[in-house]
């Protein structure tokens, strides 16, 4: 056996069982019906109505028509895994908990999103079913969730298990798209590029994912140590605001977050923190006006596919969460090329065309 391996099990024996800990939350059952305050449903986006592809919403127990929300996407570790200590993952939405740990059911919606069969037409249980596909689901699953239940779009957090912790890179980053859409990034257990997880994956292509990050924050835990996934970090040259922490548990599973530790109350405050200075990203502002030059009310101004406002009764509007880059402002037919770079821009007027 590899030594690096038989160190890690040692260290891991060595460790406590989080089962040792009584839990103060418990994950709430998936049921049919409509979303409510509190209630976690499942539901499909409409391209994959009536098939078994879907995710899992839970709308926080403080929810309210109208009002705004941090949105936490999550994804599931591999399906059909069981280790010497008693940790099962089915692989499956339903059995997704990083989310509801890290909200303690209030103040964010929680989404836990599937990985596309779209052979079976069904969640993939192992691994990544169709890439293409995943991310096509995740981004249409945002952009509904925000605009229908009040999810902030400034606000959305890439989180996941085991292959879903891969999974937040692999798939939120694949591609400039879907890269754009998150603030800030909740990997536990596992990251991507610290080792080849999958056939062809190339450590220049978790490279190449991870150059898109650009400068947003990040809380990478593991159990046992956090130490393959420092190293990896210094090699890759990319800097931003990583957090680093150790699970001081044996347990390869997300029970830890249902749980009252030290390491979840840091993370609560981390991600309390990160909502609230958006780290790595900037703002857009300005007015939109109609053809007359009068104040341009309840237009929707968006750039990217889920960031999203609607001016107010003066024509203003806020794009928060952006990331530097070449950005397209649109309002109705209208558009105008911004360029972030290191700083909030304003005065980005358009004049609107429905």
């Amino acid at each position: 056996m590899n030594p690096f391996v038989l160190l890690a099990w040692w260290l891991a024996s060595e460790l406590p069982d989080i089962r040792s800990i009584r839990p103060d939350l418990t994950t709430p059952t998936v049921t049919e019906g409509a979303p409510a305050a509190g209630k976690r449903v499942r539901q499909s986006i409409p391209e994959w109505q009536g098939t078994a592809v879907h995710h899992a919403l839970y709308l926080p127990s403080d929810w309210r028509p109208g009002r705004l929300y941090p949105v936490i996407v999550e994804y599931a570790g591999n399906g059909n895994y069981k280790n010497a200590y008693g940790d099962v993952s089915e692989g499956t939405v339903e059995g997704s908990n990083l989310g509801y740990g890290l909200s303690g059911g209030r103040g964010y919606i929680w989404i836990a999103m599937p990985f596309v069969d779209t052979v079976n037409r069904r969640n993939a249980i192992t691994w990544w079913g169709d890439a293409a596909a995943t991310v096509d689901y995740c981004l249409k699953a945002v952009r509904l969730v925000c605009e229908t239940y009040g999810g902030d779009p400034s606000a959305v957090i890439a989180a996941g298990f085991s292959r879903g912790a891969i999974g937040t890179n692999y798939i939120g980053l694949r591609d400039d798209l879907i890269a754009d859409i998150w603030l800030a990034f909740f990997p536990y257990s596992h990251y991507d590029g610290v080792r080849s997880w999958t056939p062809g994956d190339r450590p220049a292509d978790a490279l190449e994912r991870l150059k898109r990050l650009k400068g947003r924050a990040s809380f990478l835990t593991h159990e046992v140590s956090v130490d393959p996934t420092r190293l990896y970090l210094d090699t890759t040259g990319v800097r931003a605001p990583f957090t680093l922490r150790a699970l001081p548990y044996r347990n390869h599973n997300d029970a830890w977050t249902l749980r009252d530790i030290p390491l979840r109350r840091e993370a609560r405050a981390w991600l309390r923190d990160t909502v609230r200075a958006k780290p790595g990203t900037h703002t857009i502002s300005g007015k939109v006006r109609d053809g007359r030059g009068k104040p341009a009310a309840g237009v929707t101004v968006a750039s990217g596919p889920t960031h999203f406002v609607t001016t107010d009764a003066r024509g203003r509007y806020r794009l928060a969460g952006l990331i530097d880059g070449e950005r397209l402002i649109t309002a109705g037919r209208s558009s105008r090329q911004a360029t972030l770079a290191g700083r909030d821009l304003t005065g980005i007027d358009l004049v609107y065309r429905p």
